[in-house]
């Protein structure tokens, strides 16, 4: 009974259909991206269809930390569940500590407010004064576009563009309220973070054990091939 109790301590539940990442994610526009393949590298695609790998029990290392920052009310809390310092002092003794080892740094602006898009140069600096240069994905990212008239969501972008070109940044435009791009960002923010451990892992000679519940598949057939299979196991 205790062995079971860990076991299930240790593996995380199951990943839905919903959330599994079948293909490589798309960038959200070219002119705003430094990652413009359209596959995973072949060595993750080794990895996640090594079976024996992919059983090992769960790697709580395998999980990357995305760090989300950005002015108050700019919409960081709706996009994602997150620990918001807003930039108040209180924070600031224990602000290094959150933003060190970062695999992900995401700065959040509000598309209807400019002057939260100039702060986001500032925030990034903050946040990599703890990483080492070109250690992390960057990700400069509009909310609320829902706010805004289609003409004037298009002028913010080519700001915003410039902007992230300057901060080495993928930018994407998304609302929360309608969910309009919100998936396909936190599939690229997955995706992109999880290939990097994966080939750190490689570089280093360290087995890429993959773990228990992993949704990040390449080879639609071979996943749904083996579903099928614990399906008709379970059934019978």
């Amino acid at each position: 009974m205790n062995a079971d109790r860990n076991m299930m301590m240790k593996s995380p539940p199951t990943v839905s259909k919903e959330r599994i990442i079948w293909d490589f994610p798309k960038c959200y526009t070219p002119e705003a991206s430094l990652q413009l393949k359209r596959d995973w590298d072949v060595k993750t695609k080794t990895a996640c269809k090594d079976r024996a790998a992919r059983h090992q029990p769960w790697d709580q290392q395998k999980m990357s930390k995305v760090v989300v920052v950005g002015d108050l009310n700019v919409g960081k809390t709706c996009l994602i569940n997150s620990w918001d310092t807003a930039g108040q002092e209180k924070f600031k003794c224990i602000a290094s500590a959150y933003y060190r080892g970062a695999q992900v740094i995401v700065t959040v602006f509000d598309m209807a407010d400019i002057k939260s898009l100039d702060h986001t140069r500032q925030w990034l600096e903050e946040a990599m004064k703890d990483n080492e240069p070109d250690s992390c994905f960057i990700f400069l990212v509009g909310t609320k576009t829902d706010l805004l008239p289609l003409e004037e969501v298009q002028r913010t972008e080519k700001d915003a563009m410039k902007i992230a070109a300057e901060m080495k940044a993928e930018f994407w435009a998304v609302s929360s309220k309608t969910g309009e791009n919100v998936q396909g960002f936190f599939f690229r923010v997955a995706a992109l973070a999880f290939e990097m451990c994966i080939l750190k892992d490689t570089e280093k000679g360290v087995p890429a054990s993959i773990g228990h519940g992993v949704g990040i598949k390449s080879d639609r057939g071979v996943l749904e091939e083996g579903t099928s299979q614990d399906m008709k196991r379970s059934c019978c």
